[in-house]
C-alpha cells in the first residue's frame, strides 16, 4: 500500500517543483516576454521529461504566463500596458472593497492574522523573490477571506501569476514615493483601526502609484 502511494505522489511533487521554478523564472524576468520556450532545452535545464514540461506549460498557459497560440510553439506571454491596465482596474475594484469590508468586521483574531501576514511579508523582504511574492499573496488572502469575499479572491488568484509579474516589474524601480511595504502597512493599520474609508483609500493610493509605474515602464518598452 505504501509503495503504491509513493508511486503516485512522486510525479505530482516533481510537477509542482518544476511548475514553481518555471513560474518564478517568468515572474522574475529570467525568461523574457516573448521568449520562445523550447521543450528540449527546458528538459535539459530542469532535468525532467518532456511530458512533465508539457504539462507545466499547459498550466502556465492557463495562468496567462505562457502563450501557445503561435506556430513557433509556446512563448512567454507578452505583458503590455493594455493588459496591465485591466488587471490594475480589477484589483482596484476588488481590493478596495475587500479592505473596506474587512475593516468593518475585523475582530481580534483577524487583526492578529493580518499582523502575522504583515510580519511574514517584512521577513520576506530579504529573502527570495518567491518568498516575497508568496508572503504578499498571503497578506491579500487574509484580507479577502476575512471580508468574506471568497469569489473575488478566486478571481484574484486566477490573475496572480500576471499580478506577480507586474509586482516584480514595479518593485524593481527606484522612483516609488512610498515603498510597497509601507503602502501595505497603511492598509493593515486602517483595517485594524476599523476605518473602512482609510482602508479603501490606502489600497487606492498603493495601486494608483504601482499602475503609473507599470504604465511608464511598459509603454517605454
Amino acid at each position: 500500500m505504501d509503495d503504491d502511494l509513493k508511486i503516485h505522489e512522486m510525479p505530482q511533487r516533481l510537477r509542482e517543483m518544476v511548475l514553481a521554478r518555471m513560474r518564478t523564472a517568468i515572474i522574475s524576468g529570467r525568461f523574457k516576454s516573448g521568449e520562445r520556450l523550447v521543450e528540449r532545452t527546458l528538459c535539459d535545464q530542469l532535468g525532467v521529461s518532456r511530458s512533465v514540461v508539457r504539462e507545466v506549460i499547459r498550466i502556465l498557459e492557463a495562468e496567462g504566463l505562457v502563450d501557445s497560440a503561435g506556430l513557433k510553439g509556446p512563448i512567454v506571454a507578452r505583458l503590455d500596458w493594455d493588459q496591465a491596465r485591466q488587471i490594475y482596474d480589477i484589483r482596484l475594484l476588488l481590493e478596495s472593497r475587500a479592505a473596506a469590508d474587512c475593516a468593518r468586521i475585523a475582530d481580534d483574531a483577524v487583526k492578529a492574522d493580518l499582523h502575522a501576514a504583515l510580519a511574514a511579508l517584512q521577513s520576506a523582504q530579504n529573502g527570495s523573490e518567491t518568498a516575497l511574492f508568496d508572503a504578499t499573496t498571503r497578506f491579500y488572502e487574509c484580507i479577502f477571506r476575512a471580508a468574506g469575499h471568497h469569489i473575488a479572491w478566486e478571481i484574484v488568484r486566477r490573475l496572480n501569476g500576471r499580478i506577480s509579474r507586474l509586482r516584480a516589474l514595479t518593485l524593481a524601480t527606484t522612483d516609488r514615493h512610498v515603498s510597497g511595504q509601507a503602502r501595505m502597512t497603511r492598509i493593515a493599520d486602517a483595517i485594524t483601526a476599523g476605518d473602512p474609508e482609510a482602508a479603501a483609500r490606502a489600497v487606492h493610493d498603493h495601486l494608483t502609484e504601482a499602475s503609473a509605474i507599470a504604465q511608464r515602464l511598459l509603454q517605454g518598452e
